[in-house]
């Protein structure tokens, strides 16, 4: 009798031990899941940032190739034609336009639109 309850007082213990390394490892593991999406979603993001600089080269480019600026924020370029000045954002794989790149994208469409010409004397 003594011994039966010595080793379910044992296997009770070691049930116990096994418990608490099984959830250190899963908060161990649940960690390792956030840190490795967290890396996923920043490598898209740095993809995409890249991928941006290559897009005036490539046939689809709308607008001179020659006679457009990269600015990064909150539109990826300014392209200056003889007839028109385009607006280009560059988007990869799922991204969507910010809140801000919508209201560019909004003040464009409604051609609210101004010039300002800033002169210095010396």
């Amino acid at each position: 009798m003594a011994s039966t309850v010595f080793l379910l007082t044992l296997l009770v213990v070691l049930l116990f031990y096994v418990i608490i390394i099984l959830f250190k490892r899963n908060k161990y593991l649940r960690g390792k899941v956030l840190q490795l999406k967290s890396d996923h979603k920043s490598l898209h993001i740095k993809h995409g940032k890249h991928f941006e600089h290559f897009v005036p080269f490539m046939d689809e480019y709308p607008g001179d190739k020659e006679n457009s600026v990269f600015l990064g924020n909150p539109i990826d370029f300014i392209s200056f034609d003889d007839e028109s000045i385009k607006f280009i954002e560059v988007k990869t794989g799922k991204s969507s336009l910010s809140e801000k790149q919508k209201n560019v994208k909004n003040l464009v469409q409604d051609k609210k639109i101004e010039w300002y010409e800033l002169r210095f004397e010396k």
